[in-house]
């Protein structure tokens, strides 16, 4: 058995060759949930979501969000009616910066924390919502927010929509608590979301904060997950892996059992994202010794082949970019090498 920390976009493009190195259901992968936002009512749950999708074989794979060829008539509608009603900009509900439609609109302040416990700091106002949500897509969180209503935990309703996409891998989500990824920047204290997918990782990070996971446990099946082998792929270390990691005992866990982390770097440059500007924020260099720092669980590293950082502990090196399956299997190979040498 061997275990995937997953976020972002980074180790879902690793799992995609999985099988080059390890029986795929013998894998577990725990998702990060910082990410989770309720919008419009629904619990959507991104990070979840990407491996749910990928392993079902319907991800769309241009923008690795939300499921290929989805339509978003829902989505336009929503837009429309917020125009036609005249209640696209942000009213005393939001934050009341102006912004027009698609801009993040907030429930009123007491609003924000009540309802659903797993929802609690996440709620948005889904009028003329700002993540674009296809029909199939939402069907699927219309399905995780309907079960979760009806008492069920996030480990067992992912376990049910893990059934239905037919994934070879057991997939879990780090808690059935409620964590929230929170960017304080020069203009505010904002959930991840609208820092990433509203003002596009604009704002100055000042620093990160995973409210709530000093209260939050990690389930009885992740505890498990933990005794295995741990891979952390090259995913964002603040905002993909880091609610997981802080999670009371987690890093405890990982100093106990082999990890291997591959580098979303290639010295000091980020394959993809706004992994620079959230390193820079916590107070850690944006580089691959920056995340070795990070890591100081890691028993050894994999590494592109262009990049000569030299760490303190054991390196593969191989061409560590990800753009198709041949691609994922490469790496993992050397994944399974640096088990070797760790």
């Amino acid at each position: 058995m061997v275990t995937f920390l997953a976020g972002g976009t980074g180790t879902p493009k690793l799992l995609d060759g999985v099988d080059a190195a390890f029986d795929p259901t013998a894998v577990t992968v725990v998702a990060n949930t910082g990410d989770d936002v309720e919008l419009g009512g629904h619990l959507v749950c991104p990070d979840l979501d990407t491996v749910l999708f990928a392993g079902g074989g319907v991800l769309d794979r241009e923008t690795w969000w939300g499921i290929d060829g989805d339509t978003t008539a829902t989505h336009d509608e929503l837009a429309r009616l917020a125009e036609a009603a005249g209640i696209g900009e942000a009213s005393g509900a939001s934050r009341g910066n102006g912004d027009a439609v698609g801009g993040p609109r907030y429930l009123p302040p007491d609003r924000q924390t009540a309802g659903r416990r797993i929802a609690r700091w996440r709620r948005f106002s889904g009028v003329a919502e700002f993540m674009e949500i296809g029909d199939r897509d939402r069907a699927v969180h219309v399905t995780r927010t309907s079960l979760l209503d009806e008492g069920r935990t996030l480990t067992e309703v992912t376990r049910i929509l893990a059934d239905a996409f037919d994934l070879d891998a057991e997939l879990l989500p780090m808690s059935d608590d409620p964590v929230a990824t929170i960017v304080h920047t020069e203009e505010g204290a904002m959930h991840f979301q609208e820092y990433w997918v509203a003002r596009r990782a604009d704002p100055t990070v000042e620093d990160v904060e995973f409210r709530g996971s000093g209260t939050a446990e990690s389930t009885p099946a992740v505890r498990d997950a933990l005794d295995a082998p741990v891979v952390i792929g090259p995913s964002n270390p603040v905002t993909s892996v880091g609610p997981i990691r802080a999670l009371p005992g987690v890093d405890d866990a990982l100093a106990e059992t082999p990890v291997v982390a591959v580098s979303p770097f290639v010295e000091d440059e980020a394959f993809s994202g706004p992994a620079p500007a959230l390193m820079r924020g916590v107070g850690l260099d944006p580089s691959t010794a920056g995340v070795a720092d990070a890591y100081p669980f890691a028993d050894a590293f994999v590494l592109d082949a262009d990049d000569g950082t030299d760490l303190d502990r054991p390196i593969v090196r191989t061409d560590t970019r990800i753009d198709g399956p041949d691609d994922a299997r490469r790496v993992v190979r050397a994944v399974a090498d640096a088990f070797e040498v760790a």
